[in-house]
């Protein structure tokens, strides 16, 4: 059975949620309440990872606020075009250190995917409060390091915006045409039953 939300289509019956939440980035300028971010920073608290190290940290400005300078001059310029109308920009960081009580330190193979697991809840929490996160790679990877004194042990994952969505009217011309749910590859292409096509004989 097929599901229909926002022009875009599953192939199988999904929440509608899933479909509902995009990455727009028309935002209004508000000012996000507290309890409203605090919300959906609290959504991805709960997000899974391994051992429950929970190894994420969203470093995050409101607008309007000291801090808020030194995150906007982090992106590139297109995406401060747009971002400078969010209500928060933040940074995710992942621990690279696994530390489970009883164990030697260790590498945490995983710091990344569970921060994208935390990342998702975040995204899908600001979509049912009717707000909006958008993910970026557009920024100064490096200089978030030194800027946010991101510590030993830590890696800078993405940017974020968070922000309540608007008429794409607000955006350059060319940034407004682009102001749509975007669309996925088919779902044959991602899944491959019993791993990868054998390229050659077997080791």
């Amino acid at each position: 059975m097929s599901i229909a939300v926002n022009g875009r289509t599953a192939g199988h019956d999904i929440d509608p949620r899933f479909l509902a939440r995009w990455s727009p980035r028309a935002f209004t300028r508000e000012a996000i309440p507290d309890e409203t971010l605090l919300t959906m920073f609290e959504a991805a608290r709960w997000a899974p990872s391994c051992f429950n190290a929970q190894p994420w940290r969203f470093l995050y400005a409101k607008r309007d606020t000291e801090h808020w300078p030194r995150f906007l001059n982090l992106l590139v310029p297109g995406n401060e075009v747009w971002a400078k109308n969010a209500s928060v920009l933040a940074v995710v960081v992942s621990k690279t250190l696994l530390e489970v009580p009883g164990h030697e330190p260790q590498p945490a193979h995983s710091h990344s995917y569970d921060a994208g697991a935390a990342w998702m809840s975040l995204a899908l929490q600001a979509h049912e409060l009717g707000w909006a996160a958008h993910g970026m790679m557009g920024f100064d990877v490096k200089r978030a390091y030194v800027d946010l004194h991101v510590p030993e042990h830590h890696r800078v994952e993405a940017a974020l915006a968070i922000g309540r969505p608007t008429s794409p009217d607000v955006l350059p011309e060319k940034l407004a045409a682009r102001e749509v749910p975007s669309q996925r590859q088919p779902l044959a292409a991602m899944i491959l039953e019993g791993g990868f096509p054998r390229s050659g004989p077997a080791a």
